[in-house]
């Protein structure tokens, strides 16, 4: 199968919390792109389509924290693929530097950044 992602992956493990309306599941952040993660499927959730959920998480021994709104593309095997719908300004901020310092080159980097930037559905 053909590699489809256009974005690089750096595996980040953290503790998180998904939520949509007054519901409120712990999760955990297995990896992050600029424009995506991959969250393991919280106990009891179940994928409701076309919904909006907001994922927040801490970076390690840091008062930083990362908000980000996310569609889930889908569910395979207790994984959750998200796609990031809105990240606030200081969240991409945080995200662009943790995948800076983990992607290991920066001409990749930069034209991820690019990408993003010459994307029509950025928020």
């Amino acid at each position: 199968m053909a590699e489809r992602r256009q974005f690089s992956r750096v595996v980040y493990r953290a503790p998180a919390t998904m939520k949509h309306g007054d519901g409120a599941w712990d999760t955990k952040i297995l990896d992050l792109s600029l424009k995506g993660a991959l969250l393991e499927a919280p106990t009891h959730w179940q994928m409701e389509s076309a919904q909006e959920y907001n994922v927040h998480f801490q970076l390690h021994e840091s008062e930083i924290s990362i908000d980000m709104d996310v569609d889930v593309v889908q569910e395979v095997d207790g994984l959750l693929c998200c796609k990031i719908v809105h990240i606030d300004i200081d969240s991409a901020s945080h995200l662009k530097r943790l995948v800076e310092l983990n992607v290991g080159n920066d001409d990749l980097l930069h034209r991820e950044l690019a990408q993003l930037t010459d994307m029509k559905d950025i928020v």
